[in-house]
């Protein structure tokens, strides 16, 4: 019984944890470029009273042995990759990756991060950054002269002057072995970690590059019904825990009246 306490705190804890989870991901639902966390558990160690395969008295072996779990543990929050809806925003400086990629921008330390929030704006100095002033690292300026500017799906960067129309630089994307790896940092932001590998920089629409979408924004890839559902089944799940921790209780309180 003692046992069943513990597990049954396990199962509560590591249900708190997935509603923790699932709250981010609906708070998120209309964040540009968001990407899902996925939440993963894991059996703990187990107590082996009788092993399977053991030998009897008589020379046999035993068939099946007896195994008491010690609950659960959460091992994993994974991003999930998956494309989010492009919407139409009109504004020229919205880019969308359509498939695979990030861009690359520069944090204020100097050190490089990536993002797939393409909400880019223009800086006082005519650097192309994101809403929090961080440029993108391959160091684009539009000058206060520019009419309009062009971004072409193989992310080819003209500007319209004057004079005429003239290609000004090449917006690249970078992309992980194990995008999954990479280390979440808020602000839209993720950085290179041991277990995401070494970046891979490359034109878009290459070498299975996703292409770039001017004038859209990729929404979250939140499923507002999905996690809504796994919300109720995180609910239940602790509810049920909680219930055995309660009948545990009942029981040592029966054993605890028991008289002579």
């Amino acid at each position: 019984m003692n046992l069943s306490l513990y597990s049954g705190a396990t199962g509560m804890q590591a249900q708190q944890m997935n509603l923790n989870v699932i709250s981010n991901n609906i708070a998120n639902v209309n964040t540009t470029g968001y990407k899902k966390n996925k939440i993963e558990f894991q059996d703990l160690l187990y107590q082996n009273p009788r092993q399977s395969g053991g030998q009897t008295g008589a020379g046999n072996v035993v068939p099946t042995g007896v195994e008491m779990g010690n609950g659960t543990k959460v091992v994993s929050t994974a991003k999930i990759f998956t494309q989010g809806q492009l919407t139409q925003s009109g504004e020229k400086m919205d880019i969308a990756i359509d498939g695979t990629g990030f861009f690359q921008v520069e944090k204020s330390d100097g050190t490089e991060a990536y993002t797939r929030d393409g909400a880019f704006k223009v800086g006082p100095d005519g650097q192309i950054t994101t809403a929090d002033a961080l440029p993108l690292a391959a160091g684009l300026q539009i000058d206060p002269e520019v009419t309009n500017v062009f971004v072409s799906p193989t992310g080819e960067v003209s500007v319209e002057t004057a004079d005429g129309t003239q290609i000004i630089g090449q917006l690249e994307l970078v992309r992980f072995p194990n995008s999954a790896g990479l280390k979440a940092t808020g602000g839209n932001l993720f950085i290179e970690t041991e277990a995401s590998g070494a970046p891979e920089i490359g034109a878009p629409g290459e070498n299975g590059f996703g292409v770039l979408q001017q004038g859209y924004l990729e929404m979250s890839n939140v499923n507002v019904v999905e996690e809504m559902v796994n919300m109720i089944i995180a609910q239940r799940a602790y509810e049920i825990n909680s219930k055995s921790i309660q009948t545990s209780d009942d029981m040592l309180s029966r054993v605890n009246q028991l008289k002579r």
